[in-house]
């Protein structure tokens, strides 16, 4: 696992609560993804697996965003679709509401369910990258 202290210095400019979120998503990812590489990546924190980004979140005024890339393919229920493409997200206001959500079956598909945004600008097409 590689983690940039970009992300760290993310997380300290937020105010609570969303930094007590964002610390449960940091040490949860972490947790759950230890062959990703993390970096703030368009201004908010990204896991990528090789050079693929599979996860991350950010600060909406609804709370902090997470996001997976992938997750319009994932089977768990509770993300909506966000952009053109395959991504999908959450909106966390509080702890409790982290501690509700199914986070580690969505960064266990995470792992398992990729397209290859990686690659995006040069085919032009998003393309499976993992057998799903």
């Amino acid at each position: 696992m590689t983690i940039d202290s970009s992300v760290s210095e993310y997380n300290q400019k937020l105010n609570d609560p969303e930094r007590a979120i964002a610390e449960k998503l940091l040490n949860l990812f972490l947790d759950q993804l230890p062959e990703a590489e993390a970096k703030v990546w368009h201004g908010h924190p990204v896991w990528f697996i090789g050079a693929n980004p599979v996860a991350g979140y950010n600060l909406k005024k609804s709370g902090i965003e997470v996001l997976f890339w992938s997750g319009q393919s994932f089977k768990t229920d509770g993300l909506r679709p966000v952009g053109k493409f395959q991504a999908a997200g959450a909106s966390v206001s509080t702890l409790q509401q982290a501690d509700a959500l199914p986070l580690r079956s969505w960064l266990d598909e995470a792992r398992a369910i990729q397209w290859d945004y990686a690659n995006l600008a040069k085919v032009r097409t998003l393309n499976k990258l993992t057998d799903f």
